[in-house]
């Protein structure tokens, strides 16, 4: 954080004045005092507005005179980057957080996936908050409590689905743990205390939608605030609780070293591009319907059409083909969300959102109807009809909002919180709750009492 430079102290003038008189007539010096007396003052009056003004004129930098070969350079105010010097909206925010056993979060990382798939956005707030200045060592002056808990970190695959059985015992314990050996979580009731949830449906603990309603949310975490991916505008068992919409988890080294090969104004040469899980009977194992059947829709429907790029295996370098497409297809998996939406937008590829009702995360700094397109389920047989006209109309303003470097930055987490990034956007979120901080309700109570 750079220093301001202090003004110099104000420099003050004193003008000693003795206006001297020859002896002679007394009557006649006597006559001439009032006149001399009011010289005096004259002058000094003049003098120490000349001194005061010369002051003011040479001290306002505003005034300083820039020759014609730094002028040019000046940085317009708007994209002054304040990462080094301030906090900004964040200043006033202090968060706390515990250090829990290994077996509730480092532990995990034992698997190298646990800190880089799609789930790991808990492990990426964690270790930029470690290293953030919104952090205080001191609980008494914390607003909030961050409690880490790697409950999507490593999870197990059953019959072929995402399961975290252990999340709600992993949680329960933690915060038993927390209850007991501080007095916080108590004092609240968890009011002010935050978790993450970065899996399918958030606080339900479940990838199946049908099981997770029906599981619902832990009663121990209904008071506290969650972080989740999982969001809809409508209402949700799996959102009633006091919770911030994150974004899934994508590294952002895979990203820039994608940019370094592909920048996102370079040549595109796929329109409209999916690599993933594509059923191609619509019902799995299970008798559930994967997508909601859109994907399987999504390949019988574009999969001989030569403007689609439709791919059902994975490949570990396909954020080059994201690089090279003008369209990226957004399809539902089991929840609405999907962390092609993020690698979408990093690398430069329009992405086209099929699903219904999702809430978008960072909605008040990411302009999402500026940079993507919404396509209902319903008509996912229209896609090719849909691109065409986009494409014949505003495909060139979308791509330029959508290549704004602060967008893209918005949309990842780094290791160390950088001003506006995805763990800033977080922080900015959590200082919109402020009225759940148990520290700030006693402040104002105190306040008001004295009044």
């Amino acid at each position: 954080m750079s220093e301001q430079k202090k003004p110099p102290k104000s420099r003050v003038i004193y003008v000693g004045m003795k206006l001297l008189h020859k002896p002679g007539n007394k009557p006649l010096q006597e006559k001439n005092s009032f006149f001399h007396a009011y010289y005096k003052w004259v002058l000094w009056l003049s003098l120490s507005l000349y001194f005061f003004t010369s002051y003011l004129i040479t001290s306002n930098p505003n005034n300083a005179p820039t020759s014609p070969d730094t002028s040019s350079h000046v940085v317009p105010r708007a994209f002054v980057d304040t990462t080094t010097n301030s906090l900004g909206v964040l200043k006033n925010l202090k968060l706390f957080v515990y250090e829990l056993p290994p077996k509730y979060n480092t532990d995990w990382l034992a698997n190298k996936r646990c800190a880089n798939h799609l789930f790991a956005s808990e492990v990426a707030i964690h270790r930029a908050l470690l290293k953030s200045e919104v952090r205080t060592f001191d609980p008494y002056e914390a607003d909030f409590f961050f409690v880490p808990v790697y409950v999507s970190c490593n999870f197990s695959a059953v019959n072929g689905f995402p399961a975290i059985g252990h999340a709600r015992a992993l949680i329960s314990s933690a915060v038993n743990l927390v209850s007991t050996a501080y007095p916080f979580w108590n004092r609240s009731n968890g009011r002010d205390h935050v978790f993450v949830a970065s899996h399918d449906f958030g606080s339900c603990f479940h990838s199946l939608e049908d099981v997770a309603m029906a599981n619902g949310i832990p009663q121990i975490l209904k008071n506290s605030i969650v972080l989740q991916t999982f969001g809809v505008v409508h209402r949700h068992p799996c959102q009633d609780v006091e919770n911030v919409v994150i974004l899934p988890y994508v590294s952002p080294e895979s990203v820039r070293s994608t940019l370094d090969n592909f920048p996102v104004n370079g040549p595109r040469d796929i329109w409209a591009f999916f690599r993933g899980k594509m059923e191609l009977h619509p019902k799995n194992i299970s008798g559930r319907f994967y997508s909601k059947r859109v994907r399987t829709q999504i390949w019988r429907k574009f999969n001989g059409d030569r403007r689609f790029y439709l791919q059902r295996h994975r490949f570990s370098g396909y954020q080059l083909e994201i690089a090279r497409s003008v369209f990226c297809l957004c399809p539902l998996g089991w929840a609405p969300w999907s962390p092609r939406l993020v690698e979408s937008v990093a690398l430069g590829c329009v992405p086209v959102i099929i699903a219904d009702g999702i809430r978008l995360p960072f909605s008040s700094t990411v302009s999402w109807s500026e940079i993507s397109l919404t396509v209902a389920e319903r008509d996912v047989t229209k896609l090719g009809k849909i691109l065409e006209r986009v494409a014949a109309t505003n495909l060139s303003d979308i791509q330029r909002n959508l290549w704004d470097p602060r967008t893209r930055r918005a949309l990842l987490f780094n290791n160390v919180m950088e001003h506006g990034d995805a763990t800033w956007q977080v922080m900015v979120s959590l200082s919109e709750k402020l009225g759940r901080s148990y520290r700030r309700s006693m402040v104002n109570n105190e306040l008001g009492s004295d009044t």
